[in-house]
Parts: C-alpha cells; sequence; structure tokens
C-alpha cells in the first residue's frame, strides 16, 4: 500500500508547528510498527525538515513499517516563534511526539542540531518512563553543543552514524561523547557531513537497524 504523506500545522508551545506526516508503507494485513519523530539540522544555517538527510531518515522509518513525523523548529517555514539555541526546540519535539505518538512505540532520530535535540528528548521521555523503541543519532553535533548521554538501557536501541571526513562536526568530537558512555559509532568511510553520494548507504543503515531485534 501507498504510504500517505499529510502537511499540517499543529499547536506548539509558542504557536504553531508545521508537520509532515509520512504514513507507513505497509502490505496488506500488516499493522504500523510505531511512529518515528525526526529533528533537523540547526535553524540558522538553512536547516529544515525537507533537508535531504532528514528525508532519507524518513524514508528509511516509512520502508521498515513505521510512520514518520518531521517538522519545522521554531521560526523555520510556518512554525511560529523565535529559534531558542535547543530549550524551545527541545519543547516542540516533546509537543509533536505529544500529538503524533502520545502512546503506542515510538522511535526518534535527528541529523545534526537535530540530534543534539533528539538527544535531550531521549533524556526526558526515558526519564519520565516513556519507552523509545529507537534512537537514529546522524552526525551528532557533539563539538557544537551539550549532547545528553544514551541512557545505558537504551544503548542497544541507539545507532549513532558519523561521516569520517566530516568537516563541521569533527569526527573526534563525537568519539569524546561516545566514549565515556562506551556507545558504538558506526563510522562512513570518506563521507563529509551532509553524507553526499553516501543517503543510500546510511538508509540502508538505518533500515538494519530499525529492524534489529534488542
Amino acid at each position: 500500500m501507498g504510504a500517505l504523506i499529510e502537511r499540517q500545522l499543529i499547536a506548539g508551545p509558542v504557536g504553531a508547528i508545521e508537520t509532515l506526516y509520512n504514513g507507513a508503507r505497509l502490505a496488506e494485513g500488516e499493522a504500523q510498527r510505531g511512529v518515528a519523530v525526526i529533528a533537523h539540522p540547526h535553524p540558522l544555517f538553512q536547516g529544515t525538515m525537507d533537508n535531504k538527510v532528514v528525508h532519507t531518515l524518513a524514508r528509511a522509518f516509512v520502508a521498515c513499517g513505521w510512520s514518520a513525523v518531521r517538522f519545522n523548529f521554531r521560526g523555520v517555514g510556518a512554525t511560529e516563534g523565535v529559534h531558542d539555541e535547543g530549550r524551545g526546540e527541545l519543547d516542540d519535539m516533546l509537543a509533536v511526539i505529544e500529538r503524533f505518538a502520545a502512546k503506542g512505540p515510538l522511535a526518534l532520530a535527528g541529523f545534526s542540531f537535530g540530534s543534539f535535540v533528539a538527544s535531550h528528548a531521549l533524556e526526558r521521555l526515558w526519564q519520565a518512563q516513556r519507552a523509545v523503541e529507537r534512537v537514529v543519532l546522524v552526525g551528532t553535533a557533539a563539538s557544537r553543543f551539550t549532547v545528553a548521554q544514551v541512557p545505558a538501557l537504551a544503548q542497544l536501541r541507539t545507532l549513532v552514524v558519523h561521516g569520517e571526513a566530516d568537516d563541521v562536526v569533527p569526527l573526534a568530537s563525537v568519539m569524546d561523547w561516545a566514549r565515556p558512555q562506551t556507545l558504538p559509532v558506526t563510522v562512513i568511510p570518506a563521507a563529509g557531513h551532509f553524507f553526499h553520494g553516501q543517503l543510500p548507504l546510511l538508509k540502508d543503515l538505518v533500515e538494519r537497524h530499525v529492524r534489529s531485534v534488542t
């Protein structure tokens, strides 16, 4: 069956949040596995929910039977408000989660600045004992922001992907963040921050992780 795609505005902490809902791609009689909420790169550097890495993450989840929800942070596109250096953006992401995935299986994903925000969403939800089934952090902006640690019990559910040649967020900074947690990092050789020419591989890695048994 074809996947439903719907763009809509929902209520957020400081006004409307622009969202794009991609329904799961399902075979006849197959049930949706859950909802993945995906966060985009830095709003002040042209990051939007239409970023090609974010789009790739959504496609991977949809192919695995999950619905995917992308959204614009405050001040981007039709989302109201102004940039808040991650604090308000976390509230935006939590509002999207509450609207689309208040119950049932949940996955979180993010790219660059979005990974930073998603890490704190995971921390907040985990503290509230809200289960998160899958986490995907790509190009994690560990050199630019204080990325939250992944809860120990969530590590097997978490995929961290980084480009070896990332010149925006050096791989070394991600390793420095991951090392104290003994958190594995999947490195794509020669890939830059935006994974030019490597998006099919990124999609395959995410699909394998989402389909894995933990």
